[in-house]
């Protein structure tokens, strides 16, 4: 016989069981279904994710729409000239390469100057026995005394310092100039020695004879030095050394091409929209790709009647000298230009139903938009209405899109 205590805890013991036996089972399928919903959930935003497509965006801005004018052009250079022997002579130094880079005034050839050197020496004589034999005359008064207003010592050493500078003219070492100076004092200590203003005076034609023919001979001793007279490239060099060329030999070609001008031909009808200063880009083919700023310096008053065009000068830096003379261009002149106006890139228009529009995006979603479309250019086009200032406008990937699509922006 079982006792009524011993009945009590037995069943206790059963309700126990039976109590941590459903807690069991309840939470673990609770758990389960928690689970369930969670990875339902991540699924769903993959799939969201996924049916997105995917757009390139820029913003709608403000700025000048600029309306250009196509023309082809020709690169041209101002500072491109034939270098010519000037006098005859052997080449007796040629200090240029081919496509050697020179500055202005540097000595790019060298004639034998021996000749021109002994000619101008020979004037030089001539000139001061002019002077000479008038000094002489009146050395001396009609008292037969020496009239000086310098003295004996001061015409030597006039005498000396112009024997000095004669000597290191003809050395290098000082300017034509300095030289000058030099004579033209010894000159004038020798004049004002005597009384003999009034015959040097008198003999003024024939000095003025010798000084001239001094000075032509000066001027064709340096005639052998041929110097650059701009900086410039060399090149076509058509001379060696220890040749012997004569006036007007063709030695070689300078030119200049750090700065370029392209020289374009637009149509009468559009010269009046162009304008001194206007910018211009030009594409050259060796260039592909690569843009070249410019600037409007001139155009012609006068328009061909053979093709009814205007020659207009545009201005280009060439620093990298990329630009050769004689390169073709394609020409883009800014020929109107509307200020402050909205603009969106012309990849972001579309036409539907015979209608312009454009996709703006909205928190992902893509929007459709019919727009009004005011002036445009190739690459720009006015938006009058439909579009704001700012907004995010589908420039790429839009082509199939509809109302209300999910998308997801990239780079």
């Amino acid at each position: 016989m079982i006792f009524p205590k011993k009945i009590l805890v037995i069943s206790l013991c059963v309700i126990i069981v039976a109590a941590v036996v459903f807690y069991f089972i309840f939470f673990k399928n609770k758990a389960e279904t928690a689970g369930d919903e969670s990875s339902d959930s991540a699924a769903t935003e993959r799939k969201v994710q996924e049916a997105s497509l995917p757009v390139k965006v820029t913003d709608a801005h403000r700025g000048d729409l600029i309306i250009t004018l196509k023309s082809p052009g020709e690169a041209a250079t101002s500072m491109n000239i034939i270098v010519k022997a000037e006098v005859g002579g052997l080449i007796e130094k040629l200090n240029v390469e081919e496509s050697q880079h020179v500055k202005r005034g540097e000595l790019l050839a060298e004639l034998d100057d021996t000749e021109y050197r002994l000619n101008l020496e020979r004037q030089e004589a001539a000139r001061l026995k002019v002077l000479s034999d008038y000094l002489v005359e009146k050395r001396f008064s009609d008292k037969g005394e020496l009239s000086i207003a310098v003295d004996e010592k001061g015409v030597q050493e006039a005498k000396d310092t112009y024997e000095k500078a004669r000597q290191q003219y003809r050395e290098r070492k000082i300017s034509q100039e300095e030289y000058e100076k030099a004579s033209k004092n010894y000159e004038m200590v020798l004049i004002e020695s005597g009384e003999m203003k009034e015959e040097v005076l008198a003999a003024a034609k024939n000095l003025t004879q010798n000084e001239i023919a001094v000075k032509e001979a000066q001027l064709t001793l340096e005639k052998t030095k041929i110097r650059a007279p701009f900086s410039g490239i060399v090149f076509d060099i058509q001379v060696s050394f220890h040749e012997r060329v004569s006036a007007g030999t063709e030695l070689f070609t300078l030119v200049n091409i750090d700065r370029i001008h392209v020289q374009a031909r637009v149509l009468e009808s559009e010269i009046g929209k162009m304008r001194v200063g206007r910018e211009v880009d030009l594409k050259f083919s060796a260039y592909p790709g690569k843009i070249f700023k410019g600037k409007v310096k001139a155009i012609s008053p006068v328009v061909n009647p053979d093709d009814r065009t205007c020659k207009v000068t545009i201005d280009v830096a060439n620093p990298e000298e990329e630009i050769k003379p004689g390169m073709h261009a394609e020409v883009e002149i800014a020929a109107e230009i509307y200020e402050d106006r909205l603009l969106i890139p012309q990849d972001a228009v579309l036409v539907r139903m015979g209608r312009k529009l454009a996709f703006v995006v909205e928190e992902g979603i893509a929007k459709w938009r019919y727009i009004e479309v005011g002036i445009e250019n190739e690459d720009y086009a006015e938006v009058l209405d439909g579009v704001k200032e700012g907004e995010t406008v589908i420039i790429e990937g839009h082509f199939t899109l509809a109302h209300d699509a999910n998308v997801r922006i990239e780079k």
